[in-house]
């Protein structure tokens, strides 16, 4: 049987940050854990992180990631020096991991992990999945996944972030830290289930760009002119600018079906590129020829009408079962106000409390990153601009 813990702090120390995290988590019973997950702002040094953490809980296995911010029990952060974490006593579950993941090798590398899990643990039937935010095919991951374990399995997850600029982010396993890595935690507690949904509350604007030329992930071309120039341009900005003056204004929609569209609240799935080179766009996901793909912006309304309805369906699909911990992936263009953190208050507190128990909130663990997965239609599906919450809970 698992159990979860969870805690959030800001501390200019890292080494310091990752006692408290321990401490308020688990009391004096951190050297028992059996598994650390942390998220912390990209001011924190991830080696430091993970040594304090080895250091104080030898026989955990320690998995981190880099983000924007954090959300935890405590609520909402978004300095430069969070840290949150989510604390595992038990054995369900297996972790695996991956160097120089790309957007040419998602597939074989996410293969890869998921075999060492089938091979490890018997009962899989939740995959914890986090991989870099930058050049990577998530479609490709989560295709490599589904083909080990079925599309069964459900998988949810975020990819890594720094501080919205697209430039560097971090995962760490155990002593180890890299720029472009990946790892999976396949949990086999057959007492547990897990649920997953997201929502955005972006709307089109103006007429569609076309794909005229692409490869994998990479857009080449749009409206049969270079993709980061034609971007840039129907964006305002020229095109000497960065990914990280594009992201929080530059969300593409896809076109969902009607039956999708209505799951979602929103017709559109959003994409944002986290990396481009010269005039080549490195979307997200696979990206055909054809595709068009719209300009959106935020509808205010609508983030919350939608959010707090999400919430009232997994509610409902949940009934009265115990809910034992809730994990959360978030993007940082979200809000009335897009930075002003009151209003995210606000929001994460209206995402919480229905998941409260004798007024208090479950173990809690999210982060703002560039991207999230969580079922749509029925599948496991990639999303960008989205609140996703996995919430799990004793079957």
């Amino acid at each position: 049987m698992l159990h979860f813990f969870s805690s959030s702090t800001r501390s200019v120390s890292t080494s310091r940050g990752v006692q408290e995290c321990l401490e308020s988590a688990m009391g004096s019973e951190y050297s028992k854990s059996s598994l650390l997950i942390f998220h912390a702002s990209i001011g924190h040094d991830f080696k430091e992180l993970v040594q304090e953490a080895s250091r104080l809980s030898p026989g955990a296995k320690i998995l981190a990631a880099s983000c924007c911010g954090v959300i935890g029990r405590e609520g909402v952060s978004e300095s430069m020096k969070d840290i949150a974490l989510m604390a595992i006593k038990g054995n369900d579950f297996h972790v695996s991991h991956c160097d120089g993941i790309y957007g040419n090798n998602s597939f074989e590398k996410s293969l890869h992990m998921a075999k060492e899990i089938k091979s490890s643990k018997e009962g899989v039937n939740m995959i914890y999945f986090l991989a870099s935010g930058i050049d990577i095919d998530n479609d490709e991951c989560i295709r490599a996944i589904q083909e080990v374990f079925g599309k069964g399995v459900t998988i949810f997850g975020a990819t890594s972030a720094d501080n919205m600029r697209g430039v560097i982010n971090f995962q760490a396993v155990d002593n180890e830290v890299f720029e472009h890595g990946a790892y999976m935690v396949g949990f086999c507690d057959p007492n547990l289930k897990v649920e997953t949904q997201a929502t955005h509350g972006f709307v089109r604007t103006g007429d569609p760009m076309v794909v005229t030329k692409s490869t994998g992930h990479i857009i080449h071309e749009l409206d049969g002119r270079p993709a980061w120039e034609v971007f840039t341009e129907r964006l305002g900005l020229d095109s000497t600018a960065e990914c990280g003056d594009t992201i929080p204004i530059g969300a593409l929609g896809e076109k969902l079906s009607k039956e999708l569209t209505k799951e979602y609240g929103n017709d559109l799935l959003l994409r944002v590129v986290t990396k481009h080179d010269g005039n080549d766009m490195y979307y997200a996901t696979t990206i055909s020829e054809g595709t068009e793909l719209w300009l959106t912006e935020r509808d205010e309304q609508l983030i919350f009408s939608e959010m707090d309805k999400m919430v009232k369906e997994m509610k409902s699909r949940i009934g009265d079962k115990e809910v034992v911990a809730v994990f959360h992936a978030d993007c940082l263009a979200r809000g009335r106000f897009l930075f002003n953190r009151i209003v995210k208050e606000e929001l994460v507190s209206r995402m919480q409390y229905p998941f409260y128990t004798n007024n208090e909130c479950p173990p809690w663990l999210g982060m703002y990153g560039f991207g999230e997965i969580a079922r749509l239609g029925g599948e496991n599906t990639y999303h960008n601009y989205t609140t996703a919450l996995y919430v799990i809970y004793k079957d």
